[in-house]
């Protein structure tokens, strides 16, 4: 089977046309009376008259009569000659004069004759060549005029069927304005003869048009109407693709054998069906068997239509009936069927005259056209010879195409270039992408074909290639434009252009960077070719990716230069490589193709991307880099810049011709068809290129081989016209049966694709992924392992115990890599302030940074004290045995216990370091890990304040111990970490002291203290931030050592993060943070205490401060009276049994006695009755108590004799001291009227 690739239409010889005006003969010349010769003579015969009179006139001269008579006579004689002479002379001119015209008007007749046989000849030499012999026919097959004719053009179905007489093209005009009778006889004569030998040109081809007809009827002898059959199928066969024109045979039996070479025809051979023999042969002996050979498609055509175009749904048929059977009243016999042409050989069909129907009549000499006119009577007009082939020339001819099949296209029209759809693999000639070898293509393409490829078919049928090498080079390129519209094809041209040259250049020599600004489909798939150096999409509406692309390919194309000047000061990449092939150790530098889709939007929504693409422009040739820019549209405006740079234009169907002049100089690209992939390539100062590109999204046909061994056996078969039945076979059952393959959905891209993907190295990456994951602890620190001293840590961590941590990626696009976002706490930078919008990450940087600590710090290296004023997520981390506490906004006596530990640990601290002679934190820590200090608990702690507004509205109490903290902490290995929503909310203190910032993504970038343009930049992304000191961006690491990049499940990922480096601790957990007791018993606080010396004072505790949690004592000695207030059951009963309790352990019952006012009898068991002096549970009774008591200690009144050191000693008065205790003072209803304690008052002054 031969594949045969038709290319555009060969224009053959024109056929002469127009007008030849033919001059008119030369009219008679009018005979009219000479008057002037009369004139001329008269004087003359006047005067003989004269003279005859005067001799005749009586006595006139005498004696000379007959001389003057004589010599009259003469004159008369004389005067005659004169006359007639004249009037011979005057006919004689006349005569000439006339010849002298018929001679010029013979002579122009030639002129014509000679133009009008030139004319003869042009027309002979088209018609030859639109409708060769049939002898002819066998010299083109296999040339360019084979199957030339497309359902679209005019001659299509048009056959030549006879040779006579047709008419010359070029009409012949006679002028005609004076009446036959004055021309010249002669000459009009000649004009006659001159029209009738040229008003038709004889032996020309007669043809007829096929699809206006759907009944073409031949009668006469059988032979010769055969002969004319085969010479018209022969031209059918040769000049119209089997795509396009079906043959299909109704014969009788005992006809077959004439019709057996037709067996041979592509176009006689069913599309589909198959039988013994090969594809079904279309001949038949039925009209029904016929009618179902053809399909049910077939049979639903409607009916005939002469201005109907066929096509490949619906090829143009052609039915020869001979003795087949035809069925009463069959379709065809009546409206026929469209696209459908019956060609009835032996009179199957009736003969009924009417537009659709054509009758011959056919002899050895003459084919004759049978017509009826008005009256009903058959007309019969002579056309000429018919045209015969015989049935060897007709066998050599069919067997001369049996191998021939339309290749290349799939489309509706395959055979014309410009309306086939082509697939890349056949311009590349790749028969099986599953079997193809890259590197032997690849091989192919070196030298002068390296980045030369083919893209598309041009218009004579050749392919179009694109060779984006500098012109120096043999190029086109290496800069480009292609713009298309909407539908155009632009991005299928793109992933045909890339995919070609990847099939046709190692990724040694060539790379991609591919760029789609609105992040559409154009470049899917490809990013898996080892050529790719990446694929950037999405870009609308993400300025940060926009301006990250920017930076990377800048810094590719100084990294490139960076390159040459370190292999050897090269001045080129083709210098480069011309060295490498020659030896010289280098890495390879392979071309880099920079492709940008949509760049116009680029352009109009980033400006100074422009400046990228003049760069590239101006140094791309040197250093190997080839920019193609594609967009749907083109802003004239700004591309100015780049116009010289750009040295090839690919223009598609464009909006406008305005936009098709930008792009090409001229408005053809708007005027291309609707098909996607027309278009023009323009290079240079080269004419256009009309093309249509090739496709490579179509799906791809795999060739599967049969999954079990087939029993094979040999079989001769006759190759006739007629069904051979295939021979059943009986097969053994598969012992392993395949199912069959499902449809794989497979395109000729992703087939290429998987074959190149392991094919040869991967490209150097200009561009890393964007940082929207986010990576874990566990993947920037280094391997995690138990240790059983330190716990699970990353022992090969450099910073391990030197307080720097990773928390994060930080992207350099410029340098093409990405670093370790870390942190070192040890020095000025150990205050850390995180400031992010809402969402934006900052309680999850917080605890990264914490658990970073954890992986890389013992609890005894450091401890965590937190303010979780965040949102509860740092509640995750109490179980860490580096977290002394966590307390939350509602947890207000945690919050204040949390900042009074941390406060009294620095007071600790400053106190520790002056008696140790500790000058710095650094010098503790060296001697702390030496062994010194083995009962200092803490290390570097950490104080976590996650959420300063809520500090601002409920603890600004606290603000300037924070701002203490800050100023001093970090000298005594106090840190102060910080979140906050706006930099300006953080006090002066705070944000100065704190020299580590992280800002993450601002809820306005207006708050950025870095750059507010840059901080616009930072997507949306939970984690995302700007370093403070290079404006790059950075992803903050998930607190996590399960390696899942997810933050849907964050809480579990925490907790187990928690629960590994708790379990794998071996040691005590960080301090607590101490806490005030919910219930203090009053066994665990000191005896009251009896003060030395002589006085002898009591002090009793009362319970335990907030800050030091130690014993709060109250001092009877300096305050002798005690107020207790509270609210119900706040323990005002109880203290009054703890200072009775007091009072009993101090003294004996002879030194004190306690005086007990219960009203509701709730204190008086609480004191024994050896203690008890009262008790008092009514108003009258007080006053009788009180009024005793106030007696007795009137008369402990010191004198003016005693002295103050004896008012301190007591000693002027003997007896217990009195304790008054009253409990609920509210109830006993004193006033103006009742006044119980009146009697004591002149006496509390001086109660002790």
């Amino acid at each position: 089977m031969v594949l045969f690739r038709r290319p555009a239409r060969r224009r053959g010889p024109e056929m002469p046309d127009g007008e030849l005006s033919l001059q008119e003969p030369p009219p008679l010349p009018e005979v009219v009376p000479d008057s002037s010769a009369i004139w001329t003579y008269l004087p003359m015969a006047l005067m003989s008259v004269s003279m005859m009179f005067m001799f005749m006139r009586p006595g006139a001269t005498r004696g000379s009569g007959g001389f003057i008579y004589l010599a009259l006579g003469v004159m008369v004689v004389a005067a005659a000659a004169m006359f007639v002479g004249q009037a011979m002379r005057r006919s004689s001119e006349r005569k000439q004069r006339l010849k002298g015209e018929r001679r010029d008007y013979l002579r122009y007749l030639g002129q014509m004759r000679r133009k009008v046989s030139g004319a003869v000849a042009d027309q002979q030499l088209a018609l030859s060549w639109r409708h060769p012999e049939p002898a002819a026919l066998l010299s083109m097959v296999g040339t360019t005029r084979l199957w030339e004719r497309r359902p679209r053009d005019e001659d299509f179905g048009e056959i030549r069927i006879a040779v006579g007489d047709q008419k010359l093209g070029l009409k012949l005009t006679p002028v005609s304005t004076s009446p036959v009778e004055d021309l010249e006889p002669l000459s009009a004569h000649a004009l006659r003869s001159f029209m009738r030998a040229y008003a038709t040109v004889p032996n020309q081809p007669i043809a007829i048009y096929l699809r206006a007809w759907a009944r073409v009827l031949f009668r006469g002898d059988e032979e010769h109407i055969r002969a004319v059959t085969r010479a018209l199928l022969a031209q059918l066969a040769t000049f119209h693709s089997p795509d396009d024109l079906w043959l299909a045979f109704c014969v009788a039996d005992d006809r077959r054998a004439d019709w057996e070479w037709t067996k041979w025809l592509p176009h006689a051979l069913h599309p589909h069906d198959i039988d013994g023999a090969g594809p079904l042969r279309m001949t038949v002996s039925a009209l029904g068997e016929l009618e179902d050979l053809l399909g049910a498609e077939f049979q639903e055509r409607p009916a005939f239509d002469p201005d109907a175009a066929p096509g490949r749904e619906e090829p143009f048929t052609v039915i020869v009936i001979d003795g087949g059977t035809v069925p009463s009243g069959h379709r065809l016999d009546g409206p026929g069927y469209r696209n459908t042409v019956v060609l009835d050989l032996s009179g199957a069909l009736t003969w009924r005259p009417g537009r659709v129907t054509l009758r011959f009549e056919v002899s050895a000499d003459a084919l004759a056209l049978v017509r009826t006119d008005r009256d009903r009577k058959e007309q019969t007009t002579v056309l000429g010879r018919p045209d015969a082939f015989g049935t060897t020339g007709a066998t050599v001819l069919a067997r001369r195409l049996a191998p021939y099949r339309m290749g290349m296209g799939t489309g509706p029209d395959a055979a014309e270039p410009l309306s086939t759809n082509v697939e890349l693999t056949t311009l590349l000639g790749i028969p099986d992408l599953h079997r193809h070898d890259p590197a032997a293509l690849w091989q192919q393409h070196t030298g002068p074909g390296r980045l030369r490829v083919p893209i598309a078919v041009g218009a004579d049928g050749q392919p179009v290639e694109l060779d984006i090498k500098e012109s120096a080079q043999g190029g086109t390129g290496p800069h480009g434009m292609l713009i298309g519209a909407t539908g155009s094809g632009k991005s299928e041209l793109l992933r045909t252009l890339v995919l070609a040259l990847a099939l046709t250049n190692s990724s040694e020599t060539l790379n991609f960077v591919l760029v789609d600004f609105k992040g559409g489909a154009t470049f899917l798939g490809l990013d898996e070719l080892p050529h790719t150096s990446a694929v950037i999409t999405n870009l609308a509406g993400e300025a940060a990716l926009v301006s990250r692309m920017q930076d990377a390919l800048h810094g590719e194309l100084m990294r490139r230069q960076e390159l040459l000047r370190a292999a050897g000061n090269y001045t080129s990449a083709l210098d480069y490589e011309k060295a490498r092939a020659s030896g010289v150790p280098l890495e390879p530098l392979p071309s880099l193709f920079v492709v940008v889709d949509e760049f116009s939007e680029l352009l109009a929504a980033h400006r100074e991307f422009m400046e990228l693409f003049v760069m590239i422009g101006r140094l791309g040739r040197s250093l190997g880099v080839h920019l193609l820019l594609a967009s749907q549209r083109l802003d004239e405006g700004r591309m100015h810049q780049l116009e010289s740079h750009l040295s090839y234009r690919i223009g598609l169907r464009t909006f406008s011709a305005m936009e098709s002049r930008g792009v090409l100089g001229v408005p053809d690209a708007y005027q291309l068809p609707p098909a996607p992939g027309s278009g023009f390539l323009k290079s240079g100062v080269e004419a256009l290129t009309r093309f249509r590109a090739a496709y490579v999204s179509g799906p791809y046909q795999e060739r599967r081989g049969v999954a079990h061994q087939a029993r094979v056996t040999s079989q001769t078969v006759p190759w006739t016209t007629a069904y051979v039945m295939p021979r059943q076979l009986s097969m053994a059952p598969d012992p392993d049966p395949q199912p069959e393959p499902e449809e794989s959905g497979e395109t000729l891209l992703s087939a290429a694709v998987a074959r190149l993907r392991d094919a040869g190295p991967a490209a150097h990456q200009v561009w890393l992924p964007p940082l929207d994951r986010p990576t874990t602890l566990d993947q920037v620190l280094p391997p995690l392992t138990p240790d059983p001293e330190l716990g699970l840590t990353a022992v090969d961590w450099p910073g391990r115990g030197r307080l720097t941590i990773p928390i994060g990626i930080v992207d350099r696009p410029f340098d093409q890599l990405r670093d370790l976002l870390t942190l070192d706490l040890s020095g000025a930078g150990g205050h850390i302030a995180v400031a992010g919008g809402p969402q934006s990450g900052k309680s999850t940087m917080v605890r990264t940074i914490l658990t970073a600590l954890a992986l890389t710090h013992t609890p005894r290296e450091v401890q965590f004290y937190c303010l979780d004023f965040g949102g509860g997520t740092l509640s995750g981390l109490s179980g860490l045995p580096h977290m002394s506490g966590v307390a939350a906004r509602l947890e207000t006596e945690r919050v204040s216990r949390t900042i009074a530990e941390v406060t009294s640990l620095l007071a600790a601290r400053e106190r520790f370091f002056l008696d140790h002679g500790i000058d710095s934190m650094a010098t503790f820590r060296r001697r702390r890990n030496a062994g010194e200090f083995p009962d200092e608990r803490h290390g570097d702690v950490f104080l976590v304040i996650d959420g300063w507004s809520t500090v601002r509205q409920d603890f600004d109490r606290h603000i300037q111990t924070f701002g203490a903290i800050a100023a001093r902490g970090l000298n005594y290995g106090i840190h102060l970490i910080v979140t906050t929503a706006r930099w300006v909310e953080l006090t002066s203190a705070i944000r100065d002291q704190a020299a580590t910032h992280l800002e993450l993504r601002m809820g306005d970038p207006m708050d950025s203290e870095i750059d507010m343009r840059r901080a616009a930049s930072v997507p949306r992304l939970p984690g995302r931030g700007l370093t403070r000191d290079t404006k790059l961006h950075y992803l903050t690491a998930l607190p996590r050592i399960d390696g899942t990049e997810a933050a849907d499940d964050l809480t579990e990922g925490v907790a187990d993060l928690v629960a590994a480096i708790s379990e794998s601790w071996p040691g005590p957990p960080a301090p607590p943070v101490r806490m005030l007791p919910t219930k203090l018993p009053y066994a665990e606080l000191p005896a009251p205490a009896k003060e030395s010396g002589p006085e002898g004072g009591f002090r009793m505790a009362i319970g335990l401060e907030e800050e030091e949690l130690s014993p709060v004592w109250h001092d009877f000695t300096e305050s002798p009276h005690m107020i207790v207030v509270g609210d119900t059951e706040s323990g005002k009963t109880n203290m009054l049994r703890m200072a009775a309790k007091a009072v009993m352990d101090r003294y004996t019952p002879a030194e004190a006695r306690i005086l007990v006012v219960d009203y509701r009898r709730e204190l008086v068991e609480a004191i024994p009755d050896e203690y008890r002096l009262g008790h008092a549970v009514s108003m009258d009774a007080l006053k009788d108590m009180l009024s005793g008591a106030a007696r007795a200690v009137t008369t402990r009144l010191p004198g003016p004799e005693i002295t103050p050191s004896r008012m301190r000693k007591c000693d002027w008065w003997k007896g217990p001291r009195l304790f008054i205790l009253v409990d609920d003072y509210d109830l006993l209803g004193t006033g103006p009227m009742n006044a119980p304690f009146d009697p004591l008052l002149n006496h509390l002054a001086l109660g002790w």
